[in-house]
């Protein structure tokens, strides 16, 4: 057995090493993890050399962000080397370690649970806040996130990131004012930080404030450099929000073809992020060409992962989009995995998800009395399959986009209600107001479809 030796990452958490010289790309990890780097996966080559606890948890974690089916199966290897090497470890690594087993297992409650202890115990152990704010995320604990995120503040306030995670936490529970002050105090400590970008982004489209919105992000855009795929196309992704709202349509489409999709087209997140604003672009009457077919390609490989609900969702609207008939495997491996679920995610599966899955399949097909009623059930409990607001916003213009094809008095008068509403909070926004203006011309009240 290695002699293991005590050294410390750059937040000052003691790791257990069995050779001084794995530091640097175990800091690749730790650095390039909390701050979204593609440098988080050099640790990789240390697989095979290296059965430090921490190393091999590491790269358990790195497989795990796979995010396909394979996923699990590939990280338990390196969790079983892990495991091995756990009575060298100290607390803080076996308790991060069990954390990746319930992840790997399933148990994204028990995860939560592991991940919240160590930032109240360790609450520099950054890559552990982190990614208990990653679980979280996907499973709609908007509280949880900002809880993890304050826990670690007291204790790492002179790092950036934090205070970029805090501000994350801030903008999904709603709190705009307390959000936008910590992202701008993260960008302050450090000017390339794009999770306090990101986190700002939502704050600005969520307040109605487009064009500052825009301004913004093309501002700091000059720092995405070095980040991983999900990081920078997520948020050239929200400035192509910005731009579709402002009506500034072939914009937006150029900046899909270069900067959203296409950096790396076989990743879950990469893919979501192209499936997403491609509906929108429709949604907002911008003809996107063959675009679905490229997309839809690379989707056929995930008809039967079901990682995460609210990925399904979008593997299955990219399919059924472009015609694939592949849509129909997915949407039945949904419709059989829900109630196989682990417990912990079994009641988003089966009341969030499959009616989900059902709308959106009809919703591309043209039955839009289908998904109306499909989705209507489902979007009142949508936070349970995680996803911001402003992903799942895609979901919501589905359900008012059935509600206006449709063209029944009802359906209209609901779309109306719910249009002027966000219009309401978004008077910059040039997409809503022609839908608005669209649907109050069918209502017969034309004066209104006319009003600047």
């Amino acid at each position: 057995m290695p002699t293991a030796t005590l050294h410390a990452d750059s937040f000052g958490n003691p790791l257990t090493l069995d050779d001084a010289a794995s530091l640097p790309l175990v800091e690749d990890f730790v650095m390039g993890f909390v701050s979204t780097e593609a440098r988080a996966v050099n640790l990789l080559a240390l697989a095979g050399s290296d059965a430090s606890p921490m190393v091999q948890a590491y790269c358990a974690t790195l497989h795990l962000f796979a995010e396909s089916r394979d996923a699990a199966a590939n990280a338990r290897p390196f969790l079983a080397k892990a495991r091995a090497a756990s009575e060298r470890a100290t607390p803080r690594e076996r308790r991060y370690i069990a954390a990746i087993e319930a992840w790997a297992d399933g148990d994204i409650a028990r995860a939560i649970a592991l991940h919240a202890e160590q930032a109240r115990e360790h609450p520099r152990d950054l890559v552990s806040v982190k990614l208990g704010q990653y679980h979280c995320f996907n499973t709609g604990d908007c509280p949880g996130m900002l809880r993890l995120a304050l826990a670690a503040l007291p204790a790492a306030s002179d790092v950036s990131y934090v205070h970029g995670m805090a501000a994350f936490g801030y903008e999904q529970c709603h709190l705009m004012r307390e959000a936008e002050a910590s992202a701008r105090r993260a960008i302050g400590m450090c000017r390339k930080e794009p999770w306090a970008h990101h986190a700002l982004a939502h704050v600005m489209l969520t307040e109605g404030r487009l064009s500052e919105g825009l301004a913004f992000m093309q501002g700091v855009s000059d720092t995405w450099s070095g980040l991983n795929s999900f990081m920078v196309t997520h948020n050239w992704w929200h400035v192509a929000l910005f731009l579709i709202e402002l009506g500034r349509d072939g914009e937006a489409l150029a900046l899909y073809d270069r900067e959203v999709w296409g950096v790396v087209k076989d990743y879950s997140q990469d893919q979501i992020g192209a499936v997403s604003l491609l509906a929108r672009f429709e949604l907002a009457g911008i003809d996107v060409g063959t675009r679905w077919d490229d997309v839809s390609s690379h989707l056929l490989q995930r008809t039967a992962d079901h990682v995460l609900p609210f990925l399904d969702l979008q593997y299955l609207y990219g399919l059924a989009r472009a015609g694939r008939p592949e849509a129909d495997t997915l949407l039945r491996n949904i419709e059989a995995h829900a109630p196989r679920a682990p417990l912990s995610t079994r009641t988003a599966w089966e009341h969030v998800c499959v009616p989900a899955a059902r709308g959106l399949a009809a919703h591309a097909r043209g039955d839009f009395a289908s998904a109306i009623e499909e989705l209507g059930s489902a979007l009142p409990r949508l936070l349970q399959i995680g996803g911001s607001h402003a992903q799942r916003d895609l979901f919501e213009q589905l359900y008012l986009d059935a509600l206006v094809r449709t063209g029944s008095q009802a359906t209209l008068m609901g779309a109306q209600g719910i249009l002027q509403q966000q219009l309401n909070g978004q008077p910059e926004s040039l997409r809503l107001r022609r839908q608005a203006g669209e649907v109050h011309a069918r209502l017969g009240l034309e004066q209104l479809a006319s009003r600047p």
